[in-house]
């Protein structure tokens, strides 16, 4: 989900909720401890330069039970690290902590953001010599019509 997207989203919400990808919510006591804009520049296996960059959110669970975040609220903190970050409309990364920090993508399901998984990959399969994973088929789907008759003279 990009900035923009969330912006538009929250403002037509009275609370905000995020849930884990396990369907956990979590707790409503949260804030969000960071937003930020996370720059990385590295070079691939295939030996290609990159860069990405992405907006960070880091959710936290305070002991606060009395202040929640409202959405007016985290609208003001996106709106202030646009402007003085000079953060433009990127894709989301949220980090909460689990066993350890961990990193996930956003999306919106019509009531609560939804945490998703991210998954590494090689970005330079091409380059490097990893070849394309082909498809496996199980061999009980596969069709037993006979491929020719007996007097089709094919065998």
């Amino acid at each position: 989900m990009k900035l923009s997207k969330i912006k538009e989203l929250l403002a037509q919400q009275e609370t905000i909720a995020f849930q884990l990808p396990n369907g956990d919510l979590v707790p409503n006591h949260f804030h969000v401890t960071e937003v930020g804009k996370i720059t990385k520049n590295f070079i691939d296996c295939g030996g290609t330069v990159r860069n990405e960059e992405v907006v960070n959110f880091q959710l936290w669970n305070a002991n606060d039970y009395d202040h929640r975040l409202h959405p007016e609220k985290l609208i003001n903190i996106i709106e202030l690290s646009e402007k003085v970050l000079k953060i433009n409309d990127l894709e989301i990364e949220v980090e909460y902590q689990g066993q350890t920090i961990e990193k996930f993508g956003l999306d919106f399901n019509g009531t609560n953001f939804t945490l998703t998984s991210k998954q590494t990959d090689c970005l330079a399969k091409d380059n490097c010599g990893i070849s394309e994973e082909k498809p496996k088929v199980k061999l009980s789907e596969v069709n037993n019509e006979p491929c020719c008759t007996p007097d089709g003279n094919c065998c």
